[in-house]
């Protein structure tokens, strides 16, 4: 918030602040007079492929298809326009359909709507006041094993539909596919079974025949087809709307929304992080266009996910798989994936009869492909080729991704991977005693007094609260010296417990009757230093010294008057 000269808000600076980082503006579409036609076609194309997306992962849901096409075409346009990418493409996604499966299964279908505008709510918020960059901080082997994760609960949730047989009773999409492999009736499942076998075959062998194909849609008609022609009987999408429905507010009682609070800051948790990523993954893929605002992004996602939930859709993400179509396909402004959703709208509105008639099992062939296309062994082989810290990050957060819950398994990455990064830092980091440059010392003896009365200790690396302990206990055991001087310009990172820990060495020292001199202080660490109060436990505060032989003068000077006093005997 921007306050003025006399303290109070500037209100109109802040509101040009909130416009410039969350409405649109004309620069968004500089390009499109010479990238029209080639956003056109990406356009077109992300359509194609989010086709069937949309439809299986609205029905894996337990919302139904229409809801999924309803959030590719809202929160899909809503967050082009608003969002902070070129390139993003929104809507229903595979992990926010893992999240959502459990919460229709306790609330019911209807809390949904409800659970989106309290999520975008929460995430237009979060870019509002900056949490956008945050993303940053996330480490390479949580991305991927929370990538990988999700793959394997979107395959675990086909289950299923892949057999047309009615879902078990949990919320574990695995203890689910089991429970439903049990009861299965194999009589009849092979007939959705080689449906799925064939939209698998399709779309591993059309992309060899000509890449440009739209593999899954092309899929889907095929087996729909074959279907209809065999006149097959097994389960449809069914009658979905010819229409976008008009929006309407969800009822918002206290009751209702205090139950779903958690939910909500799942799902909010989820569409900034999947959203952050693919952004993150798309800019990977493009070096020419302007990089990704965060906090716009979040804000647009935040509105789009309010929209869908109005128009009785399901919470939105940014969609790495329709994103990178995208890029692939020659999208160069945000102009290609706003389309990619008016496309999807003319489909609601002209081909909903024939989209009633695609088979379950088509659908589930096609997110099963999505699934696979998630578990990437070979990046994995790389992760586990790179160390035991990278490892273990990795599988913790795909087991607990499995086991638990999307946002705990990101929660328990980073935190494994700070703690794992922490010991590293501590175990690089080090105390070190140096020999004694005393080259302009010509007396032998002098020579050895001051090798004896003066020691030189060297930190280096960090300072800080995960290895304060080992540096008390290793400096702790000096004895048998007049002076310690403590070479502090190899200290990188000195936080406020290892500020704490210098004052209580320099203090422990000093009450032994040894003098403390500090060289090397960097400017940046002056003030902690002094918070903390390391120079009120020093004996003098001009011992701190910019140079190590000013400091070793000092300390021969300190040696040599201990010294002297020492052979004085006492006055009578």
């Amino acid at each position: 918030m921007s306050v003025g000269p006399t303290g109070s808000v500037d209100w109109r600076r802040a509101l040009g602040t909130l416009r410039r980082h969350t409405l649109p503006r004309r620069s968004d579409y500089t390009m499109l007079r010479t990238t029209w036609r080639a956003d056109a076609i990406a356009g077109v194309t992300v359509a194609i492929v989010a086709l069937p997306l949309a439809l299986g992962f609205g029905v894996t849901s337990g919302m139904g298809a229409a809801a999924g096409m309803v959030t590719a075409v809202i929160a899909g346009f809503v967050a082009a326009v608003l969002g902070g990418s070129n390139l993003q493409v929104s809507g229903p996604t595979g992990a926010m359909t893992v999240v959502l499966v459990p919460i229709v299964a306790r609330y019911g279908p209807e809390s949904v709507a409800t659970v989106a505008i309290m999520a975008g709510g929460l995430v237009l918020l979060a870019g509002i006041v900056g949490l956008g960059r945050l993303v940053a901080y996330i480490p390479w082997p949580v991305v991927e094993g929370f990538t990988m994760g999700i793959g394997v609960i979107i395959a675990a949730q086909q289950i299923p539909l892949a057999l047309d047989t009615p879902k078990a009773e949990g919320e574990n999409a695995g203890l689910v596919a089991l429970r439903t492999l049990a009861v299965v009736d194999w009589s009849v499942a092979w007939v959705p079974l080689g449906l799925v076998a064939l939209v698998v075959a399709l779309m591993l062998l059309l992309p060899r025949v000509r890449r440009t194909l739209p593999a899954s849609l092309v899929a889907v008609v095929v087996v729909t087809l074959v279907a209809e022609l065999a006149d097959l009987d097994v389960s449809r999408i069914g009658a979905i709307p010819s229409s976008l429905p008009a929006p309407s507010l969800p009822t918002l009682t206290p009751e209702a929304t205090g139950s779903l609070v958690s939910a909500a800051l799942a799902v909010a948790a989820l569409a900034a992080l999947e959203s952050l990523l693919s952004a993150r993954v798309a800019d990977g893929m493009n070096d020419d266009l302007p990089r990704t605002d965060p906090n716009r992004e979040l804000f647009g996602q935040g509105v789009a996910n309010v929209a869908a939930g109005l128009f009785g859709g399901m919470p939105a993400t940014g969609a790495i798989a329709r994103t990178a179509v995208n890029v692939r396909a020659g999208g160069r402004t945000r102009a290609s994936s706003a389309l990619h959703a008016v496309v999807l709208a003319v489909i609601i509105y002209t081909a909903g009869p024939l989209v009633a008639r695609v088979p379950l099992a088509a659908l589930a062939g096609v997110l099963l492909v999505t699934a696979a296309r998630m578990v990437d062994l070979a990046t994995a082989r790389s992760i586990c080729r790179s160390g035991p810290s990278g490892t273990t990050v990795f599988l913790l957060t795909l087991a607990t991704t499995v086991v638990f819950d999307l946002v705990v398994a990101v929660e328990l990455g980073v935190a494994l991977a700070a703690i794992l990064a922490l010991r590293a830092v501590a175990k690089a980091s080090g105390l070190h005693r140096e020999e004694l440059d005393l080259r302009e010392v010509d007396v032998a003896s002098e020579r050895a007094l001051l090798r004896e009365h003066i020691a030189v200790y060297r930190i280096d690396g960090a300072l800080f609260f995960a290895d304060v302990r080992r540096f008390l206990d290793e400096l702790s055991l000096v004895a048998d010296v007049r002076v310690v001087i403590l070479r502090l310009s190899g200290v990188r990172v000195l936080d406020t417990s290892g500020a704490n820990a210098l004052a209580e060495i320099v203090g422990d020292l000093q009450r032994r009757g040894i003098v403390v001199l500090l060289k090397g202080l960097r400017p940046e660490h002056q003030r902690l230093v002094e918070a903390v109060g390391v120079f009120t436990e020093l004996q003098d505060r001009a011992h701190v010294f910019e140079t190590l032989d000013a400091a070793v003068e000092h300390a021969r000077s300190h040696v040599h008057r201990a010294e002297a006093r020492s052979a004085t005997p006492p006055s009578a």
